[in-house]
């Protein structure tokens, strides 16, 4: 069952989604979607339908909330050029920056700590595309409260940048998993082994890899690469990592 929501933030309300098993009457243990570039959709809607299905209480933030209502984003389009759909893309991107995407995530932790349907305590959290990255970042900034990370097909997770994701690792205290996708500039096999010595180095229960064959934007059933076998493979990890944290 979804259920839209508003929680408050420092600047605003910022709309988010809650999806509930259809099954049971709670608490669940709860976790947090986080989506894409290509922002609410759907295929969003889908993804969190999916995880509360298997027992949990799911939180989808919009990151995108302080660029106001927006249409949907056909990310297709934008990068083949269509002026409309890129100048979308371009403004919703820079409404949001590292700063902001800890903040809500912040935030979000607040929140399901009142909700009496969800048990977080000890949250997991899995992102996808740009909400990878803010998935492992999440975990080396709230270490008391993100129990588990699933990040799929991110990119600029192991960098040179003073504020790369990977630099967190010693903070880290969560069970993490960590799928790139095949050939993709954003995250290659250097910037992988980069990743998975430093959490190693760190002591995290850590697994970090990438997919062969599976490209950028694999798990959404919307995108142009959309591969089943993949996505079937990400939910049944997924799920295990979860439900051996958080169950």
């Amino acid at each position: 069952m979804k259920t839209d929501v508003f929680i408050a933030m420092a600047e605003g309300e910022a709309r988010a989604f809650v999806f509930t098993p259809e099954t049971g009457e709670g608490p669940w243990p709860a976790a947090i979607l986080v989506m894409d570039a290509p922002a609410i959709r759907p295929a969003m809607f889908e993804m969190g339908e999916r995880l509360a299905k298997a027992g949990y209480y799911v939180l989808l933030p919009d990151m995108f909330w302080r660029a106001g209502p927006y249409p949907p984003l056909d990310i297709v389009k934008a990068r083949a050029g269509d002026p409309e759909m890129g100048a979308l893309f371009m403004k919703l991107r820079a409404s949001t920056d590292v700063e902001k995407q800890m903040q809500d995530i912040s935030g979000c932790l607040d929140w399901l700590t009142r909700q009496p349907l969800a048990k977080a305590g000890k949250v997991g959290i899995t992102g996808y595309c740009m909400g990878a990255g803010i998935a492992l970042r999440s975990a080396g900034t709230f270490p008391d409260r993100i129990a588990a990370v699933g990040s799929f097909h991110g990119g600029n997770m192991a960098t040179d940048a003073d504020d790369s994701p990977h630099l967190l690792a010693p903070k880290i205290r969560a069970r993490v998993l960590v799928a790139g996708a095949d050939e993709d500039r954003g995250f290659d096999e250097a910037q992988c082994k980069r990743l998975a010595s430093g959490l190693q180095e760190a002591g995290v229960d850590a697994e970090v890899s990438i997919w062969k064959g599976a490209r950028h934007g694999w798990v959404p059933t919307d995108m142009p690469v959309y591969n089943p076998e993949a996505a079937e493979r990400h939910w049944k990890e997924l799920i295990a990592l979860f439900d051996g944290v958080l169950k």
